[in-house]
């Protein structure tokens, strides 16, 4: 345990017992992909994915590390026009996940991998730390945006609502950091401040994920303002233990947004 598990209030939720039905409001899978080769050129990396039914897939990857799979699970969803979130559990990388937004149009490729290390190895930070890779979908011209780190969301204020049991406030506070409170559900009246990364993916789309202090738990969304929708995901370890990789999706609404002057503002 670390230290800042160690030091988290009496009544702190595991988080098994706040994600229970936090993909009440989430959009559903779709078997679009099933079927298709899709080969995602990522640095240093290639990465081949093959969707055989809605939920199992084939994946094989050359350089880096290495390695393949058969029938591993994973699930996509069309969060946008021609834009797949894809999440995706590796059955020999247990304590990893992998999620992929790609859009077959325009080509573009945003990977994230979540990873539960140890506490030693974690050394007082965020024991589920997260890696970015920017790449594209093989068998076409890529167009548009480049996926890239953003400011963008620096100052909005969200109002998440994943089900009629669970509605949480985020503020984006800087490039590293978010604050989040819970208004609605097992953790009203909890809050905290966690680490925080943020990538612009095309226009009012964005990828946004948290890493938390208090628990070994992680998260990766996909905000699509146009449609008010947040589609994401989480990999933690329960109370009891248990290396878990659970869906989430929520209905989005702005709050309100600060300015900040040019003399200063966040990092």
């Amino acid at each position: 345990m670390s230290t800042h598990e160690a030091n988290k209030p009496a009544d702190w939720k595991t988080y098994d017992q706040f994600a229970l039905g936090i993909a009440t409001n989430r959009l559903p899978a779709t078997d679009a992909l099933a079927g298709q080769t899709l080969k995602l050129a990522l640095p240093g990396f290639q990465l081949t994915l093959q969707p055989r039914s809605q939920h199992a897939l084939d994946w094989s990857e050359q350089g880096a590390r290495g390695g393949q799979g058969t029938g591993d699970w994973y699930e996509a969803i069309e969060v946008a026009p021609d834009t797949f979130f894809l999440d995706i559990t590796q059955a020999s990388r247990p304590t990893e996940a992998l999620s992929i937004v790609l859009n077959t149009r325009t080509h573009r490729v945003l990977a994230i991998r979540c990873r539960i290390v140890s506490a030693e190895e974690a050394a007082g930070q965020p024991r589920v730390p997260q890696d970015f890779w920017v790449g594209t979908l093989e068998g076409g011209t890529a167009s548009g945006p480049v996926p890239q780190p953003t400011r963008d969301l620096i100052g909005l204020r969200t109002w998440q609502t994943y089900s009629p049991n669970h509605t949480y406030e985020h503020t984006y506070l800087s490039a590293e950091r978010y604050a989040w409170q819970c208004l609605v559900g097992v953790q009203r009246g909890h809050g905290d401040v966690d680490l925080a990364s943020y990538y612009k993916f095309d226009d009012d789309q964005y990828v946004f994920t948290f890493r938390e202090f208090l628990i070994p738990v992680a998260s990766v969304f996909f905000f699509d303002f146009a449609s008010g929708r947040s589609t994401g995901k989480f990999l933690g370890v329960t109370g009891t233990g248990e290396v878990a990789n659970n869906p989430a999706g929520a209905f989005m609404r702005k709050a309100s947004q600060t300015f900040y002057p040019p003399e200063f503002g966040p990092v």
